[in-house]
């Protein structure tokens, strides 16, 4: 029993003067679990289309729909039709980005509290989770991407020049930007579920702070000085600009629907959406610890 007990002892005064580097995952770590990654992510899939006859479609509806409402109530109702040459393929370029957007944001937002089972069980790097939800909504991109190149070329305007080629840096600032804001808010929310509430409040709000469905010009028109610099600082706001400037071939020929410096503030907005990205994972990690007590 006293060598039993001596033995012990000696194991939890080595284990003591080990580093503490459990709980920390590297980019390294994240990379070796990338097959994991991938299965959360197909799995995520199934599960938003289980038992669903159309599948994938329901990724293309919601967006068309929405794109018809807006066509007619802003466009036609209000006649923003008439002042932005095609309307329909001008709206349906910054929809997909802000759609993209809000479904990394919202499904990051609840990916650690819905995984509590996983967490609580296993042991693997916990970002994986809000980073499983970049992966699901870049998927559902893609299907909207096609459908709106197929759109373009139908309608005779698809984007052939070097100018397409504004569609990176746009897809950077989403993806870096929003999946700053998912890992950061999938912890908060673990502590305060209403997080997730205020969240789809929020965005609800800020989708007509990015000029999705009236053009940048119109803005500028309104004269509203240093407002503009703090529409200006949104990276979303950059991103849908971005991606008209690369993709909205009726409007190319006017300076007007864009700001002449959109590649400077992009870049800053890169920058600046990196450090945020750090700054979230730090916070992250420092949280993370109790998650399996909160869940």
């Amino acid at each position: 029993m006293t060598s039993q007990v001596t033995a012990a002892s000696e194991r939890y005064a080595r284990i003591a003067g080990l580093p503490l580097t459990a709980g920390v995952p590297t980019l390294g770590d994240l990379w070796r679990r990338r097959e994991l990654l991938g299965m959360l992510v197909r799995r995520d899939l199934r599960a938003r289309y289980k038992n669903s006859s159309l599948g994938v479609l329901w990724s293309l509806i919601r967006p068309l729909i929405l794109l018809l409402v807006y066509i007619f109530a802003v466009g036609q109702v209000l006649g923003a039709a008439r002042s932005i040459p095609s309307f329909g393929l001008f709206v349906f370029t910054g929809l997909i980005v802000w759609t993209l957007f809000t479904e990394i944001v919202t499904g990051g937002t609840t990916s650690i509290v819905g995984n509590g089972g996983l967490i609580t069980k296993v042991s693997l790097p916990r970002e994986i989770f809000p980073l499983a939800s970049v992966g699901g909504a870049v998927v559902n991109f893609g299907f909207q991407f096609v459908v709106l190149l197929a759109a373009m070329a139908i309608s005779g305007e698809f984007p052939l020049t070097l100018r397409a080629l504004w569609v990176l840096p746009g897809l950077a600032l989403v993806l870096v930007f929003g999946a700053a804001l998912a890992i950061l808010l999938s912890a908060l929310n673990v502590y305060l579920r209403d997080v997730q509430h205020l969240v789809e409040v929020v965005l609800i709000a800020l989708f007509w702070l990015s000029p999705i469905v009236y053009s940048y010009s119109f803005l500028e028109s309104l004269n509203l000085g240093w407002l503009t610099e703090l529409y200006l600082a949104n990276p979303v706001t950059l991103a849908v600009l971005a991606m008209q400037r690369g993709l909205w071939v009726a409007g190319a020929a006017d300076p007007a629907n864009w700001p002449a410096d959109l590649g400077i503030r992009s870049l800053v907005a890169g920058a600046v959406c990196l450090v945020l990205l750090w700054v979230s994972h730090r916070v992250f990690r420092r949280l993370q610890g109790d998650f399996a007590q909160e869940l």
